[in-house]
Order: C-alpha cells, then structure tokens, then sequence
C-alpha cells in the first residue's frame, strides 16, 4: 500500500475523537514571483549641526527632513537631495558619518580688481550651482565682492561658508575631507574694468572612514550602497562589505555606486584596482556637478529599474550640470571607459545627462585574462534576483518537508516552475533547452540535505544593432 501523500501540520494522527477536523495550508497559496524593490543606502558626512546619530540607518522621505537630521548643505544632504532629484520615489536610507578628527576643510577664493567702466555681470559657478551677479558702471572690487557673496548667500544648501572682505571672496567647504578638492569653482567678468583671479578649493585632506557605518548596516539587507568618495579605502571596504552580505551564507545581495567627475584615467584606474561585479562607477568627465551628487543619482536611477534584465541605457540623471562641449566624453573615450569597468555618462536631447551603458568595475577573471561574464550591471542584478526567487519558492513550499526519495523531484519541478515564469518576464530564456541540466540531488555526505545544479541563462541586453545596407543600382 502506497505511504499517504497528504501531510498535516497541526492535526496529529493519534487523536480517537470522532468528528471532522480542517487546518488551513498555505505553502502553496503564492504561485508568483517576489517583488524586487530596490532600497538605496548612502553613507555620507554630516554636520555637528544635524540631529542624526552618527553611523546610525534611518529612511529619509524629503530633503528638508534631510537638512534638519544631516545639516544643510552637509554631503549627506547633497546627496539626499540629487537621489530625490533623480528618483522622486525611491525608498531611501542615510547612513551618516562624522568628518574625520584629523580632516582638513577644502577652501577657494575670488579675488577681484578694478573699477567698473560700465555695467556688466559676473558668472559664478560654485559646488555646481550656476549665479550671475549684476555690477553696475562704478562699482569697485570691493562692491562687486559683497555683492556675490549676497548672492551666493541667497544658495543656502551650497556647501561652504562665505566671507568677503576687501574684494576676496573666501569659501570654505562645510565638511573636511579630499571631496571638497574636487568642488567646482570658476568666475568669469563680464564686466569692462572688473577683473577676476579664481585660486580652486584645494585643501582638504583625510576622508572619514566608512568602516563603522557599513558593519551597523550589515544586516539593513539594502539592494543599493552609494558612498561619496571614488578613491581609497572606502571602496575596498564597499568591495568587502557587499561580498560579504551577497555571498551564499548571507544572501542579502546588494551591488555598490560611486561616481567621478573628475578624469577618464583617473576613474579606469580606480576601477582597475577594485575589478569587482557588485561595484558600478559613473563618469561625467570634468563635471561641475560634485563626485558625490552624480553617484547618488547614478544609484537613484539604478533603483527606478526593478526589472533587473532591462539595460539602464539613456536613462537621464536628473538634477545633474550638462558639462560644457568641450569637456565631455568623446565616442573614443566611452569605449574605453567601457573597455575598463566604467559607466561613461553622456548628454543627451534636452541637454540632460544620461547613461551609455551600466557596467560594473569586473574585467578580469583571477588569471588575469580578459573576462565579460560580469561586464554588465543587469547580469548581476539579475542572478541576484533569481536566486531570490528560487529561494523564496523553496522556503513557501518545503517550510517542514521531510527529505525522502520523493522530495528531489517535487523540489525539482517548483524550481522549473520557478525559471519558466521567469522566462515568461524575459528575465531569463532556454530554460526547456536547459532543463535537463536541472538537477536536485541527495547529498552524498549529508543525509538532510538536498543539492540543487540550476543552469540560469540571463537574457540579455540590446546594446548593439548592426546592419548592412547593399547598394543596387
């Protein structure tokens, strides 16, 4: 006589009291497949004016809220603020750190000269923020200086803090570190007998380590990790942290964001060293948009995107400076920032910035040989979120199971199930072709543990179309 194939959770088969006796069952209630919202993480500095706790998460819905907790005009705040920008919508969290003890403030100066001979007007552009001071016919270096300084004053979430005395204008960034190096700062007189000298904010020194604020996020299970800085430490910690919380153990994937506006070499090279999967690095060439602006709306625009399979391609950074012509990327240099782990960003219709193509940092495999299989961000994404989905099916389904002779092909046929509607949201394909090379297996070691072989062809992006055309005459 066959075992019974019907099992009970809270029915015990020893009762003797007649009567008719239901428990609900709900393993197989859900037959889809798992959302995949993407929560977004910036660890950036705040001021001692702020209200948060340091390297404590909390979710931020606006940016006002953002300037009361991480102080108006602080990175953390910035950053809150170019991520709505981009993504009105996404689900965000800060994770905010203090200055380093021993960091340096970045400053810069204008310093005018002369005395006006006729009206004119002045073109600032300070932390990427565009101002245009009117200067009227007589108005000295020392005038001209109190009037931009009113006018940037009027900027009140421009990062630095303004003096003027005696036609030099000294800014000063609110908080210390190398990115303050990196603020844009240029002046130029449009005014007849009105000269301006602009010495860059230079300066600052020692990042804050991260090191603190990602252990307490360590179990947040956050999708996307934005950090400030293209250089350092800071990105081998990201490279470690995000190993650590998407290995198999932990399985709480997540991929990292940082950004440039600094060079073509200098972002190839960072990439270079990290040659990670789960790290992703924009570039917008000599931006005047900060480093730190441009990766949290970088991540913000990852996040809109819950299909993990579909290209972000020409998707637009919103909030983000146009740089001038002369400044950005050539179609030769896109190639190379893709040839070397960079995601080059473009301008496009509208004079808005925009994606060429998600990479991440990953070039090479361990031999040091030339290797594509991570070249695109979405393939990541998309093993992430297989994964997610084949194990949720097996958690709904098998909670309690008993391991017998029938359990392998029962795991087997919802793990089919599983790929075959993922096949159906073109999110992977071939799965009949490969389904033979679907295998549930008994361990030959562990007696209570089932071994599972799943061949996961990702689909693909269109990043290319090529065509011949044939003259006939």
């Amino acid at each position: 006589m066959a075992s019974p194939n019907i099992s009970f959770d809270t029915i015990p088969a020893s009762i003797r009291k007649p009567g008719k006796y239901f428990e609900y069952n709900s393993k197989l209630a859900v037959r889809s497949l798992p959302t995949n919202l993407q929560r977004l993480l910036i660890v950036a500095q705040m001021l001692a004016t702020g209200t948060a706790v340091v390297n404590t998460v909390v979710q931020v819905f606006d940016s006002e809220s953002a300037a009361a907790m991480f102080g108006r005009g602080s990175q953390a705040h910035r950053m809150v603020k170019a991520a709505l920008r981009a993504n009105r919508y996404v689900q965000l969290f800060v994770s905010p750190v203090a200055d380093a003890a021993g960091g340096a403030l970045a400053a810069g100066t204008l310093t005018f000269s002369g005395t006006a001979t006729a009206a004119g007007t002045v073109a600032l552009k300070v932390a990427g923020a565009d101002v245009t001071v009117a200067v009227a016919s007589g108005d000295t270096a020392v005038v001209v200086g109190f009037n931009v300084l009113a006018a940037l004053n009027l900027l009140i979430d421009l990062p630095v803090t303004k003096l003027a005395s005696f036609g030099v204008v000294n800014l000063t960034a609110l908080n210390k570190g190398l990115v303050g190096n990196a603020m844009s700062l240029t002046a130029v007189s449009g005014v007849p007998g009105v000269a301006v000298v602009v010495s860059p904010f230079a300066g600052g020194s020692i990042d804050p380590t991260l090191s603190v604020a990602l252990a307490n996020a360590f179990t947040g299970g956050h999708e996307i990790l934005v950090v400030p800085y293209a250089s350092g430490q800071t990105l081998t910690d990201l490279r470690t942290h995000l190993a650590a919380v998407s290995g198999p153990m932990e399985q709480r994937p997540a991929i990292g964001v940082y950004g440039s506006g600094g060079t073509l070499s200098a972002a190839t090279t960072q990439a270079g060293t990290l040659n990670s999967e789960r790290l992703t690095a924009a570039l917008l060439k000599n931006a005047t948009s900060t480093g730190e602006e441009i990766a949290a709306a970088y991540a913000a625009v990852i996040a809109s995107e819950e299909d993990p399979a579909r290209p972000l391609n020409t998707l637009a950074l919103s909030g983000i400076t146009v740089p001038a012509i002369a400044d950005r990327l050539s179609r030769t240099e896109q190639e190379t920032c893709l040839a070397n782990g960079v995601t080059p960003i473009e301008w496009g219709p509208g004079e808005v910035v925009q994606i060429v193509r998600a990479v991440t940092t990953y070039t090479l495999n361990p031999a040091n040989v030339v290797d594509v299989s991570w070249l695109d961000l979405t393939t990541i994404r998309t093993m992430d979120y297989v994964r997610k989905a084949v194990r949720t099916r097996i958690e709904l389904r098998f909670p309690r199971d008993k391991l017998s002779a029938r359990t392998p092909a029962r795991v087997r046929s919802e793990i089919l199930n599983v790929l075959y509607q993922l096949e159906e949201l073109e999110i992977v394909e071939n799965v009949a072709l490969w389904a033979n090379d679907l295998v549930v297996e008994r361990d030959s070691q562990d007696t209570n543990r089932l071994n599972a072989k799943i061949p996961t062809d990702v689909v693909n992006g269109l990043h290319v179309f090529a065509g011949r055309l044939d003259l006939i005459l």
